[in-house]
Parts: structure tokens; sequence; C-alpha cells
């Protein structure tokens, strides 16, 4: 079946060659019109690069003029503050100015021209501060313009508080010459001090202005009063006029190009898509013998493609598969059995789904919000479906991206697999498991009885004897009212602690609530240790230390571990050859908020192979022994939230039971939890 030849593989042949001669006569027609679209931006680029030129420079003058208005500024303000050395003679001030400051010739003259209303006495007495300078008096004679536009520059520096132009300056014929004058107004305090003056040389100014790189590919030269320019332009030469932007002069700088690039890149393009019309006839020949190659992969990839829908309409778990926003894509046969709807019915439908739950759909939009973020892990995640028949069906959904050839993801495939059966069989093993723990708590219970039984004769006794005691003195008429409140206190605690026994092992056997409280394990461990009734011939020694260990726990239940750990190691410990000894002690470990209480005995420890074994209930040791101490041991140190370890002591040399109970915080509250 795969190597089937392709059914019209002529016609697709032909086709396709007359496609590729027609892409051949595109390519043709498109190196024609590149050629003249190259043409017209060569031009285009041409005027562009100029504007860009002239542009540059007039943002250049633009800066440098502005420097010197700042030049004269700080003289003008040097020349009215004279120092020690400027007192005595006219010394004039030094200025390390800009570019046109320092271009030789740039600046005719500078002065100050005081306003006639000025009052300030630093001003009158400034040996810089002179009448009307020479230069400005000829040029203001020499043309009746000059003085206006003069008069002018004055007011506006004036008015405005800013630098302000006068020019170009006119000789006595009414020919314009290249000098501007500049004013720059001074005031202090809100009163005009007067105005710095400076006659310009626009020639010169231009001259320093106009870098040596840029009057190498270009020529430049002054246009004032909007004249047209002295030079002479050749036959289709493109100039760019940039003004100068002086206030109160209209002058401009003339850029013109002094040779004109050759045209290389159009040529250069030619040649590149001649050379790629060459490779495109070689590639018709190499795509020619390439076809039939290309027709039996497509015929291959079909067949795949079918026996891969074969494959998926076969398996048992549901195919599902949805873009990044949510849209179900493709659903197999498996998915659409699971759920009861049709591939038709699913494909295009956004959340919230025909198969969600009514009562839980914010649950599972939840849950479809989180699997389209990031998927899910190797666990998986278990949700309900809803049959359209109406019943439930637990699923289990691993979600892989799903991606392009490219590795771009655009949504996530989906196998979701029917765990209806596993869930019904997990739920019958936990009701097993809770009737054979029920069973195992009733087995215990007596166990517990008998292990506390011991708790409960001193209190019992103890309260006999204070009856006996008190009924014989009350006999004897021997007591009286305040000796008698006393004793009937005491045995009313006594009475109360026999009855929290009683009640501790009815909540254990039952599932009862246990009681937390705030407890401190050193003097309990000491009160608990100290109570613990002698063995011969085996030595019993407690460590504590001085340092507070409080926890949360029931001290009744606690009691009991320590009565149980205690005991079995004063059992074990004269089973060996060294010499008996038990030894129990507190650890501190403040970075990991628990503490450790060990009990170690010098008996013959516990074989390796019996450790994993030795928490288990009905697993005993001991000849007659029922198997259910530490059993109850362990119950009661995780329903603490801490748990029960045993492994060999390296001092003593026998066995080592470690209970390990999270310390309680400073601020800790009692809850009451159930065992």
């Amino acid at each position: 079946m795969l190597q089937q030849p392709a059914v019209g593989g002529l016609t697709r042949n032909r086709r396709a060659l007359w496609w590729i001669v027609g892409l051949m006569l595109l390519v043709v027609a498109s190196v024609v019109a590149l050629v003249l679209y190259l043409q017209a931006f060569e031009s285009e680029e041409e005027e562009r690069r100029r504007v860009a030129d002239g542009q540059w420079l007039e943002q250049s003058v633009r800066f440098h003029f502005n420097r010197l208005e700042e030049d004269l500024l700080v003289l003008a303000r040097r020349s009215v503050q004279p120092g020690p050395s400027q007192t005595r003679g006219h010394v004039p001030p030094k200025l390390q100015g800009g570019l046109l400051w320092s271009q030789p010739g740039a600046v005719l003259a500078h002065g100050w021209l005081l306003h006639p209303s000025t009052t300030s006495r630093r001003v009158s007495q400034s040996h810089l501060v002179a009448p009307l300078l020479p230069r400005w008096r000829a040029d203001q004679q020499a043309h009746p313009s000059n003085a206006e536009a003069l008069a002018s520059m004055l007011d506006i520096a004036q008015g405005l508080r800013r630098s302000a132009y006068a020019g170009p300056m006119r000789q006595p014929d009414g020919s314009h010459t290249a000098v501007v004058w500049l004013a720059m107004p001074l005031f202090e305090r809100g009163e005009l001090l007067g105005n710095y003056v400076a006659a310009l040389s626009l020639n010169d100014c231009v001259q320093g202005l106009v870098p040596a790189w840029f009057r190498q590919n270009h020529a430049v030269s002054l246009v004032m009063d909007g004249a047209e320019s002295a030079r002479p332009a050749s036959p289709g030469e493109a100039t760019y006029l940039a003004p100068m932007n002086l206030p109160g002069a209209e002058l401009f700088i003339e850029v013109a190009p002094l040779q004109a690039q050759p045209a290389m890149v159009p040529r250069l393009f030619l040649l590149v898509a001649l050379l790629f019309l060459a490779g495109m006839l070689v590639a018709l020949v190499a795509l020619r013998r390439d076809m039939g190659k290309r027709q039996r992969v497509q015929a291959l990839l079909q067949t795949q493609v079918a026996l891969r829908t074969a494959m998926e309409n076969s398996v048992t778990i549901g195919l599902r598969a949805w873009d990044r926003h949510g849209t179900i894509l493709y659903v197999n046969e498996a998915f659409c059995r699971m759920v009861g709807y049709s591939s038709a019915e699913l494909v295009g439908q956004t959340a919230p789904f025909a198969y969600w739950p009514s009562g839980k759909t914010e649950e599972l939009h939840a849950v479809h919000q989180g699997l389209m973020a990031q998927g899910t892990h190797t666990v998986g995640v278990e949700v309900q479906f809803q049959h359209r028949h109406g019943h439930l069906v637990d699923v289990l959904i691993h979600e892989a991206p799903l991606t392009t050839a490219e590795g771009e993801q655009i949504g996530w495939m989906s196998s979701v697999m029917d765990i209806s059966e596993r869930k019904r069989a997990q739920r019958l093993a936990e009701q097993q498991q809770d009737k054979l723990e029920a069973s195992g708590r009733l087995v215990a219970m007596g166990e517990v009885a008998s292990t506390l039984a011991h708790e409960l004769n001193q209190p019992l006794g103890a309260l006999s004897s204070f009856a006996n005691g008190l009924l014989n003195r009350l006999r004897g008429r021997s007591i009286g009212l305040d000796e008698l409140e006393p004793v009937v206190e005491r045995m009313a605690r006594l009475s109360d602690k026999a009855g929290g026994i009683i009640q501790r092992v009815n909540a254990f056997a039952r599932r009862r609530e246990l009681s937390r409280q705030r407890l401190d394990v050193a003097p309990f461990l000491r009160r608990t240790v100290g109570g613990q009734p002698e063995v011969p011939g085996v030595g019993l020694t407690l460590h504590t230390g001085d340092t507070p260990a409080w926890v949360d726990a029931d001290e009744m239940l606690l009691e009991h571990v320590v009565n149980n750990l205690v005991a079995n190691a004063q059992d074990w410990a004269p089973r060996s050859d060294r010499p008996p000894q038990v030894r129990v002690w507190l650890e501190h470990h403040p970075d990991e908020q628990r503490l450790a209480l060990r009990v170690a005995d010098s008996g013959p420890g516990v074989p390796e192979d019996q450790r994993p074994h030795i928490f288990s209930a009905f697993f005993s040791t001991k000849d007659g022994g029922m198997g259910m101490g530490l059993a109850i041991c362990r119950s009661i140190v995780e329903a603490h939230h801490g748990h029960l370890e045993v492994s060999l002591d390296s001092q003593l040399g026998g066995a080592r039971f470690t209970v390990w109970l999270p310390m309680a915080p400073m601020s800790a509250a009692h809850p009451t939890e159930t065992l």
C-alpha cells in the first residue's frame, strides 16, 4: 500500500511545470520593474541626503549662535562686576568662549549701550561702560534703514528680554554688507542695566561654522534678505536653502552638492537579479527531479495519517486537542464515547463544556484555567465529567503542549483516562480499611486499658486512703471544718485525674477528640520518668536541660508514650552482656522548629530486618506480647503531627527510640483535634 503510485501524478507535474514557467516570466518582469524603481529610489535618496545635510547645517548654525549669545551674556555680567584688579585700571575681562567667539574676524566689535534711565551706581562706575561705539554710530548713520533696524533691535531686546539681531547692514548706496548686530539685554532686580551689543561678520561666521569635511562635498554660500544666490547654479543642480533663524535678520545659507555619486546600486541590484534568474533555471531542473520524490512522500504521509487515525479510534483513552483560548479542536471516538457527545457537537466549543456537571462548573472552570496556563505534571489532574445520560465519570487528565513544526505552541493535547472503576475500588478499599482500623482499635482498647491500669491504681489507692482516714477522723470527731476542706479538695483532684485517664482511653478507642494544651516537655518528662517504678539492677538516667521545650500535646496520651517506651527499655536492657542502662534525654532543634525525645537502652537492639515492622499492629518480639504497644505509641505521636523512629544507639549499644514533636510557637492557641 505504501508503494502505490499517486493517481493523477502526471497531470500535477504538467501543471507544476506551467506554474514554474509563469514564475520565470514574473521574475523577468520583476527585474525590469526593479531597475526602474531603483533609479527613482536613487533620486529620492539623493534628495533626502541633501535635505539632511542642510538641516544638520541649520541646527549647527543655531547652536553656535546660541553659544555666542551665552558668551556675550557672560562677558556682560563680568564687566559690571569688576574684581580687585579692575578697579584701578581698564582691564577687559577674559573669556574662553565658543566657536564663533574664537573665530578670527567673526566678532568685529562689542561693548555696552547703557539705558538712559539707568540709575545703577555700579554700572555708571564700571570702567568698561562706554558711550556708543564708533562702529555703531558709523552703521547707524550709513543708511536710514540701518538706524531703524538697530532701534527695533533694542526695543525687541528690552521688551522681550532676550537676544535680538539687526541686519544685514546697508551701505550708503543701499547695497547689503555681510554685517549684523546682536543685542543682549542685561537686567538686575528687574532694572535694565543696558544692552551689550556686538557687530558680527557673517562671512567669517559661516567660514568658522562649516567644517572642512563638509566643504569637500558641498558648496556653501550666504544669501541675505531672501535675495537670489550669487553663485551660478548648473543645469539640473539641486540646492537647499537653510535659514539661519536669527530673530530680526532674514539670512539663509545655500548648500549645493559639488559632485553626484555614480549610480552603482541599481547596477548591483540588476546583476544580483540576473544571477538569481540563472539560479532559477538551474533550480528548475533540480525541482523537476525532486517532484517525483515529493509525490511519493506525500502518498506515504497520507497513508501514515490514515494509520494514525485508525490507531486513535482503536484506543480506549480519550484524546482531546484545544487551542490556547480554550476552544476544542479535535476529539477522538474514545472521548466521544466517554462523554456521550459526537465529535461535531464538541469541536468548536469553549468553556463551560456540555460534559461539565452543573454543580461543579466553577470548580472545573478553575481547573480549566490552570490547564490553559501550565498544563499538567506527570501526576495528572483528576476531575469528574457528566455523561450525556446523566451519570458521572471519573477521569484522569494529562496535558502535553501542542506545537507546530516550527516549535510554536498553539494549544494543548489531552489524554483522558476513565478511572471510574478504579475510584470505586479505591472507595471500597477505604471502607474496608476504616472497618479494619475500627476493629484494631477495639482490640487495642484492652491493651491500652492494661497499660494504663497502674496509672489508675495510684489515684484510686490514694483516694481510698483519704476516704478511710477521713471517715475514721469523722467517727472519732477529731477533725474540724478547716482541716476537712483541703482533704476533700485533694480527693476531688484524684478523682478528676482518674476520670481523665478513663476518658482518654475511651476517646482513643472510639476515635473521639483529644485535648491539646501547651506543655513544657522538660518538667513533664522529669515528673513522668520520676514516677516510673524502679527495676532492680537497671540504671535510669534523665537529661532534660534548662531550656524550656514547649509543645501542643495531650499530656495523658504523651505520658502513655513515655511510660511505654521507658518500660520497654527497662525490660530489654538486662538482655545483653553490657551493664543494664536506660537513658532518657531531650534534644532541641530550633532551626527545624521541633524537638526530639530519645529513649535508649543497653539491650540487644532491634534487628535491621525488623525495624520496618516494629510499629505495625500485632507485631511483637516479646513472648506473649500482643504487638499493640508501639503501634499505639506511633498513632499517638502522629496524632500530635510528629513521628516515631527506631535506630541503634552508639553510646549504650542497644535500641534508641526517638519521638519527634513540633515545637509550639510563642503565642500558640490550644486547638482541639481528632486523633
